[in-house]
């Protein structure tokens, strides 16, 4: 069952407000903008409310009615940044955060008050957290986010029980429903008191009276039509945003939204001598659906050009169906730049840090895959097969040395595997063997070169390895376990192939 929270915020401004001043904690405070030439309040505290000051009225009036009123010049846009910074901290209660402008937020609670104990507790915790932030709040819980924020500013009982939402939202007023100033004022001239008052009368007399609005409302508030909530998503550190005027349709327009981000990103990342390994683009679609695009590289990048080609090999996998409406460009691993050193003489670069190589094989990796280019450290290990380790990264190093000493197979098996031979005496190479079903004779062979276990990893024989070739020239390395001893039938592997 889906559970949700209203929280009103009556004083949001003026509680932010007071909180820098708090000298003037007990003063009257309120908000004023220019509304056609004359300055009118938006916004009100506790102390002006009861001294009969509320939002509309002229800023002239007010300052006749108090002597010592605080007007305050109103900010654009601040309450819409207080709740999204506010809904951010609330994510710590629910991941599911959405800004409900002019004053509120709306959670979706589902599943998470349990974790305080019950849903009274729950309540109380944020109430009592952002009071001691300074801000003065009404909460409501209900099934719906309209009897939800109905609940918070107009009912007694904050928490509305699962499934009475028609019993809590029947005597309430009209107000309660979240309509239009115009629809209310009409309400109230025709006399309809509370909700209960019209929630029964005929759909199609309320739709041809008051518009489809006053339906959808009630339906949302009552559960018979689901509302959608849009929730916060916290900023990355290293994200790029950008709306779009009209939904973008075309290739065209993808690839420039594309570059736009590029660019900007990697502004950033230049200036904090960063680049990004790994980024998303997020398409985000008028109908709702995300279509996504993501990609690698084998060194840090902050080259816009290089990172725009990756990207470029799919765009295709973009379906953009109706349009897309924003893009959002996230880098979720970033690393420092490794810069090159200029040379005064004319000496070529060679290995990894070659810009040029790197890059070749993220475009590499991009069309064939993400594992299809990779590279092998080594470790202090006798054997073979954790002699190695995949490396993190094309410009990893380690300080153990490759050993040379002995020839190694081009191709080593993760794990070796068991063949059926035939050898003359126990410590001679096998005369031939058989693999996946087919036999191998064998015309040339060398060894044994003797690998011991590693005791103190875990117990086991010790390894000769052989290296052979058979009739059609073709060699692999082989080796057998332990020793014949006792008329025991020693196993054999094979473990590699040799170009």
């Amino acid at each position: 069952m889906k559970r949700y929270m209203s929280i009103w915020f009556p004083c949001l401004l003026t509680d932010w407000w007071t909180k820098r001043n708090p000298q003037h904690r007990d003063r009257p405070v309120v908000f004023v903008e220019k509304n056609h030439g004359r300055l009118i309040v938006t916004a009100t505290n506790i102390e002006a409310r009861q001294l009969g000051i509320h939002q509309g009225v002229p800023a002239a009036d007010a300052k006749a009615m108090v002597s010592g009123l605080i007007a305050i010049d109103g900010i654009p846009d601040k309450a819409e940044q207080l709740l999204a910074a506010i809904g951010e901290w609330c994510i710590r209660f629910t991941p599911v955060v959405a800004v409900d402008v002019p004053d509120g937020l709306s959670l979706d609670i589902s599943g998470c008050a349990h974790l305080w104990g019950n849903e009274k507790k729950y309540l109380t915790d944020i109430a009592s957290r952002l009071h001691e932030h300074g801000y003065t709040t009404r909460i409501g819980i209900a099934d719906t986010i309209g009897a939800a924020w109905a609940a918070a500013r107009f009912s007694a009982n904050p928490i509305v029980e699962p499934s009475q939402q028609t019993a809590a939202l029947s005597q309430l007023p009209p107000d309660a429903l979240r309509l239009e100033a115009e629809t209310l004022e009409r309400l109230h001239k025709i006399g309809f008191r509370t909700i209960e008052s019209f929630m029964h009368i005929k759909r199609s007399a309320l739709r041809r009276r008051f518009g489809n609005h006053l339906l959808q409302r009630l339906d949302q508030a009552l559960g018979h039509e689901f509302e959608f909530i849009h929730p916060l998503l916290p900023v990355a550190p290293y994200e790029e945003r950008l709306p779009c005027l009209e939904p973008i349709v075309t290739r065209t327009g993808i690839e420039i939204a594309l570059q736009k981000l590029l660019d900007a990103l990697c502004e950033r990342l230049r200036n904090e001598g960063l680049g990004l390994r790994n980024a998303v683009v997020k398409c985000y679609r008028v109908d709702n659906k995300i279509e996504i695009i993501e990609v690698n590289t084998s060194s840090a990048s902050n080259n816009p050009l290089h990172l725009f080609r990756l990207f470029e090999m799919k765009i295709s996998d973009v379906k953009p169906s109706w349009g897309i409406e924003l893009f959002v460009l996230n880098a979720l691993n970033v690393e420092p730049v490794r810069l090159n050193q200029s040379v005064v003489w004319n000496a070529s670069q060679t290995g990894f840090e070659k810009a040029e190589l790197t890059e070749l094989l993220d475009r590499i990796n991009v069309k064939a895959g993400a594992d299809a280019v990779f590279r092998y450290l080594p470790q202090e290990h006798y054997l073979p097969e954790r002699s190695i380790v995949r490396a993190q990264s094309l410009l990893q190093t380690t300080e153990t040395p490759w050993w040379n000493d002995r020839p190694r197979p081009t191709v080593l098996l993760q794990q070796p595997e068991p063949i059926q031979v035939t050898a003359p005496i126990p410590d001679y190479p096998p005369m031939l063997f058989v693999y996946e079903n087919e036999v191998h004779k064998i015309a040339k062979a060398d060894g044994p070169e003797r690998i011991e276990r590693e005791w103190w990893i875990d117990e086991g024989e010790f390894r000769d390895y052989y290296m052979v070739e058979d009739e059609l020239g073709q060699r692999y390395w082989i080796f057998r376990a332990g020793a014949y001893e006792d008329g025991r039938v020693a196993r054999w592997f094979i473990h590699g192939f040799f170009a």
